[in-house]
């Protein structure tokens, strides 16, 4: 089990036997992978013993694609480390494992390659868990789940349905961001620069009934709690905030100079989200405005906006495509249908609508100012007004809005400042070609004038409200999270419709409401609608023929809870009540950034709604939060402009040092590119397969810790792995060829002294070094640490007394590193300890002794006239008169006294010695 295999080497240096010893990776990873299995070291209870110190490790679970890769290895190495070293620090820790199965990559699969979604789902679990597996990651597998398992979505949907029953769940119309590809609703988080996240179609809007969760319910909560977050990144918190989005402002009703008939089609009974005071589900005062009644005449437009303070410095009104009045000008007039025909196909993502040029329509609708007698101002249509934000209309103010302006400026209309720069003359200040959007004073603005910005939002709010035009609220930038989804590789949304009795909750003892096998992907659209069987149900209420909901769920649905299904993972209920509350919040919980918003966003509102519908009792899921950096590699290109894979690149040096790369099948030249994320289009991706076959998992895990701080981005190179390799043969070998003058395991080195008492000093100050670096997710450090110790190992003294010092040492390193190589030090330790029965795994983290960790000598630096002219090391503690001569005495501090009498002796304790000559 631990003997030392040899080699010949390239590089061996003649007569240097040490070289021969190797570590064969190889037979010993799969080894010790199996040795914590059989003896089950990373298990634990559902509900842990209360004197237990608990600690939830997790990170973001995998879509099963098939192949890991090395971002899947930076991150579980991660998490792996965390777990390994604080199971050493004596916690109860769970680690598990589970997969985020669902979603559109099976259904195109089964589509392309006429495979159905679940084998193509199961069959790339399997690839993936053997490949996990083989690097040696801590984690309990049996807690492992897919989230396609019917065990598990029919979990997902009692708690979808507890959810309804609260008040949690709606099914509304509404406008939806679709994608004609895919052919399904995409929410605003899906759809970048105007194309749907995984087709990368440009997405349309398209109207239809669908289920939401009304976490808007909980945005004042959301934005609150996130104070209290004090072990997440900041940037992560701030970028939250801003989704949430809490703006103060006014809604203003503008009166319309004459009523519009005409039945609005995007009825609207009030806004979604809390109202000013952050309390749910309170409605709006009515108002014939086209957000009331849709058989109303619109005598009023309802704005919401931010600056009420630049109400004098209006031009225009706009309203979206979608808004009643838009509705009204496209039923007269075709030119104003077909540019909402327009806005349509831009899709409806903020980052769509921001890109776009900005473009609109006059309806021919004007509206009267609230405090200008008999001014009026036109209403546009325009594209880049959100119907989902505040009340789908904005007032343009262009002379300090940017987009005011460049709307302004494209149609001729007014711009006119009524905010004035510090300093400005009112007389003579312009803008100049730009909006000005700073602070300042309000003037051109009556009973406004004169006041800054803040006072005057007050003062204008007063006057709207006591005109009965206007009232000062909070907004929310948060919607309503649309999880509908049209097709067949989800959980399915547990309801039925009945013509007689409406929309009908699935019974309890009905679920889950599993999908059926026997789907035809051969027509377009969402199997499950063409179905044959599948969705014709009797009704449970009435027992007439009925309809089973076809629609899926998001698959963010399925990634919002499952941390809290991990404590319980085979219960009858959704989850365990004693097991959830023993062990949540997680501890410590590591992903990607790309997840800073949506998924940490909706488990956040899952726990919440989890916790008001009786199944947990905290609200926020992750106590600790770790957003990890990307691993780049550099790209190639072909003379053809192909992108190539590393592999099928090799390099040589030019002349004057210019490194060169070529095609390994011809020779021909390749251009190297800068270093970039890895990804599959630009194919600078490795194999972490490969790497671990060439090098062990041990170098992989290594080499992903010592490069960089692990929230910045690092870079793989073959150099820095290879290097990497290098150590993890080399601390084999310390410790193999350090065997024969080892005293016998469990020889202490408490009486050391000299240059024995120097290595143990070594070795106990680098506990402390690396125990702190790990505390402090400074992986980096800790591998570096473990660097200068293997040094201090290897240059120790050969000196007979010296034995105990080196097997502490010898030991105390390959406890340290368990956490980074976990197979190499149980190989380590094995060789050091032939008849110990407890793992490494097993054993707890070293302690440091204190009596080592304090400094026994001092060094001082020795000046003359305030000039530095050496150094000395002295005993702490020495007596001035000892630390005097010794200063006197360096070679030259003598040279720069020249024999000259010393008027004054200066000591500062601990730093400098002074010499007035």
């Amino acid at each position: 089990m631990n003997d030392a295999t040899t080699a010949a080497r390239p590089d061996q240096r003649p007569g240097d036997r040490t070289q021969e010893i190797r570590h064969d990776f190889k037979a010993a990873e799969p080894r010790w992978q199996q040795a914590w299995e059989d003896r089950r070291c990373f298990a634990v209870p559902d509900v842990p013993p209360a004197d237990a110190k608990k600690y939830y490790v997790l990170e973001m679970f995998p879509y099963p694609s098939g192949k890991i890769h090395m971002g899947h290895v930076r991150n579980y190495t991660l998490g792996d480390v965390v777990a390994r070293y604080k199971r050493a620090r004596g916690h109860l820790v769970m680690h598990p494992m589970g997969w985020d199965a669902f979603g559109l990559p099976a259904e195109n699969a089964a589509r392309e390659r006429g495979i159905h979604p679940g084998k193509w789902t199961y069959d790339n679990i399997a690839n993936m868990r053997a490949e996990l597996k083989r690097m040696g990651l801590s984690i309990e597998w049996d807690r492992e789940f897919a989230t396609c398992d019917a065990d598990y979505y029919g979990r997902q949907q009692k708690l979808f349905l507890d959810f309804y029953k609260a008040g949690l769940v709606e099914r509304k119309e509404s406008w939806v961001n679709w994608d004609p590809v895919d052919g399904t609703v995409l929410a605003n988080e899906q759809v970048i620069d105007g194309r749907g996240w995984r087709s990368g179609a440009l997405v349309e809007k398209k109207k239809l009934s669908q289920w939401f969760f009304s976490i808007t319910r909980y945005a004042p909560d959301l934005l609150a709690a996130l104070g209290t977050l004090d072990r997440w990144p900041e940037r992560v918190k701030l970028m939250q905030a801003n989704w949430i989005g809490r703006s103060e402002g006014a809604r203003v009703r503008f009166r319309l100079a004459e009523p519009v008939e005409g039945r609005p089609d995007h009825p609207r009974a009030r806004p979604e989200g809390p109202d000013q005071a952050g309390a749910p589900g309170i409605p709006s005062p009515s108002h014939s405005d086209g957000n009331g009644d849709p058989t109303e005449a619109h005598t009023e437009v309802e704005v919401f906006t931010t600056r009420p303070d630049t109400l004098f410095g209006m031009s225009f009104l706009a309203v979206a495509a979608e808004h009643p009045l838009a509705a009204a000008a496209a039923a007269r007039n075709p030119a104003a249908a077909e540019f909402v025909a327009e806005c349509r196909r831009m899709g409806t993502s903020e980052a769509a609508i921001e890109q776009a040029e900005k473009r609109g329509f006059d309806t021919g609708f004007r509206v009267a100012h609230p405090f200008l007698e008999g001014v009026t101002f036109p209403v546009w249509i325009a594209n880049f007004v959100l119907m989902e934000y505040g009340t789908g209309a904005i007032f343009g103010c262009p002379g300090h809005d940017e987009r005011d302006f460049e709307f302004a400026s494209k149609y001729g209309l007014e711009i006119r400042p009524v905010v004035l720069p510090p300093g400005a003359d009112p007389a003579s200040f312009a803008l100049d070609g730009k909006a000005y959007t700073d602070d300042g004073t309000i003037f051109n603005s009556g009973f406004l004038d004169g006041l800054d910005v803040p006072a005057a939002k007050r003062r204008v709010i007063d006057a709207l409200e006591a005109k009965g035009q206007g009232t000062g609220v909070v907004n929310w930038r948060l919607r309503d999270w649309g999880v509908s989804r049209q097709r067949y590789w989800g959980c399915p949304i547990p309801f039925i419709h009945c013509e007689a009795c409406g929309v009908v909750p699935v019974p309890d003892d009905q679920l889950p409401v599993k999908l059926p096998d026997d789907v035809d992907f051969s027509r377009p659209g969402n199997p499950l609608d063409h179905h044959p069987s599948w969705k014709h149900v009797a009704c449970p209420s009435c027992g007439k023929p009925a309809r089973r909901e076809t629609d899926t769920c998001d698959t963010f649905v399925d990634s919002s809870w499952y941390f809290a299904r991990f404590c319980s993972p085979r219960a009858a209920d959704p989850v365990t009540k004693a097991a959830v509350d023993a062990w949540l919040p997680v501890d410590q919980y590591i992903g990607g950034i790309e997840h800073a918003i949506l998924h940490l966003l909706y488990s956040r509102f899952f726990t919440r709604g989890m916790r008001d519908t009786g199944h947990l009792q905290l609200a926020e899921p992750f106590e600790g939060l770790f957003t990890q950096g990307m691993v780049q590699h550099e790209s190639y290109k072909s003379a053809d402009g192909r992108w190539l894979y590393p592999e099928e690149v090799e390099f040589t040096q030019a002349n004057d040092g210019t490194r060169l790369a070529h095609l390994k099948a011809d020779q021909s030249p390749v251009t190297i590119g800068r270093v970039e994320a890895m990804s599959k289009s630009k194919r600078n991706t490795v194999d972490p397969g490969a790497i671990i076959d060439r090098y062990g998992a041990d170098t992989a895990r290594w080499f992903i810790l010592s490069d960089n701080p692990p929230e910045r981005d690092m870079e793989w190179t073959e150099a820095g792995v290879a290097g990497a390799y290098r150590f993890t043969q080399r601390l084999y070998r310390l410790a193999a060829s350090a065997l024969p003058g080892l005293p016998p395991a469990g020889t202490t080195a408490e009486a050391a002294a000299g240059e024995a008492r120097k290595l143990r000093q070594v070795t106990h100050r680098t506990i402390a070094a690396v125990t702190e670096a790990l505390d402090s997710f400074a992986f980096n450090v800790a591998v570096a640490r473990i660097h200068e110790f293997a040094n201090a190992i290897a240059e120790a003294a050969e000196v007979p007394e010296m034995g105990a010092a080196k097997r502490e040492a010898l030991e105390t390193i390959a406890r340290l590193s368990s956490p980074m190589m976990p197979h190499l030090a149980e190989e380590v330790w094995s060789l050091l300890r032939p008849d110990e029965a407890t793992l490494v795994a097993q054993l707890p983290w070293p302690e440091p002794d204190p009596a080592l960790l304090r400094a026994e000598t001092v060094t001082l630096a020795v000046q003359v006239l305030g000039k530095l002219r050496g150094t000395i090391e002295v005993a702490v503690g020495a007596d001035e008169a000892t630390i005097f001569a010794l200063a006197e005495a360096e070679d030259n501090v003598q040279r720069a006294i020249a024999g000259k009498p010393i008027r004054k002796r200066i000591h500062v304790p601990g730093r400098v010695v002074n010499f007035v000559v």
